[in-house]
């Protein structure tokens, strides 16, 4: 059996988009023919649910039992990713819990994968997110999220000031998630589909969709450019999964 990976979305700040790039890492992930569940922690009603029925599940990671829901199945079901999508404001928290239960200590012994995709807002206090995260990396993948998806604006950091924060976890490794067409981003969380069904004019049920043509195509050129992102890291390969051939239309 492949070793367990587990990839943790999150932020201490919330508005940041993180959801959406959850919503990339499954889509992508399934693109990948990567086997994959997911589990929302705005319990207890999750907007990542919405898009991604099958796979995901709503737990609050604040609760004991459910924790075991997800890190007691690492090594008992078939998917070999496990994608957590963390509440708005609860990274930190999440991240001590782990280190609490030991899932920290296994990670740095390379029994499990451990990713963070830490998605940051615009502000200093977002920086300042990095600081409290960087004690739980030792183990971890580390990638610093600039999503662009709400048209954020990240001019305003010092470079100086954004470089003393950055440095600070060794092997940080920075994306960016391009900014999506305002009208088709809306279509697509009205349609309440994945990004790929969108593209592929599909409903949840693989029905056919009347999506419009010239919103799929912004969707689809948005798409490539965040999978190439994740394919400049290497994503499958961290996660111990390698597809000969994407299927970019599931």
């Amino acid at each position: 059996m492949a070793k367990p990976a587990v990839v943790v979305v999150g932020a201490d700040k919330g508005g940041v988009g993180k959801t959406t790039v959850s919503r990339t890492l499954l889509d992508y992930f399934s693109a990948n023919n990567v086997p994959t569940r997911a589990f929302d922690t705005e319990s207890p009603r999750g907007t990542l649910k919405r898009f991604h029925p099958d796979i995901t599940e709503i737990v609050d990671m604040t609760t004991t039992s459910d924790q075991m829901k997800i890190f007691d199945t690492l090594n008992a079901v078939s998917p070999s990713v496990t994608v957590i999508d963390v509440r708005a404001g609860l990274l930190s928290p999440a991240l001590a819990s782990l280190r609490d239960i030991g899932f920290l200590d296994a990670a740095k012994a390379g029994q499990i994968t451990f990713a963070v995709f830490h998605i940051l807002g615009p502000s200093i206090a977002s920086l300042e997110e990095i600081a409290e995260t960087a004690g739980f990396m030792g183990g971890a993948k580390y990638f610093l999220v600039k999503n662009f998806i709400n048209d954020t604006q990240f001019f305003q950091w010092d470079q100086a000031t954004y470089n003393s924060y950055f440095h600070r976890i060794k092997d940080a490794t920075e994306l960016t998630i391009p900014k999506l067409n305002e009208m088709a981003y809306e279509q697509v969380e009205v349609s309440s589909v994945p990004f790929l069904k969108f593209v592929a004019n599909k409903g949840l049920n693989d029905d056919a969709a009347n999506y419009s043509f010239v919103l799929r195509g912004y969707v689809r050129h948005w798409l490539a450019n965040v999978w190439s992102e994740f394919d400049r890291i290497r994503l499958t390969d961290i996660v111990g999964s390698k597809s000969a051939t994407r299927n970019s239309e599931k």
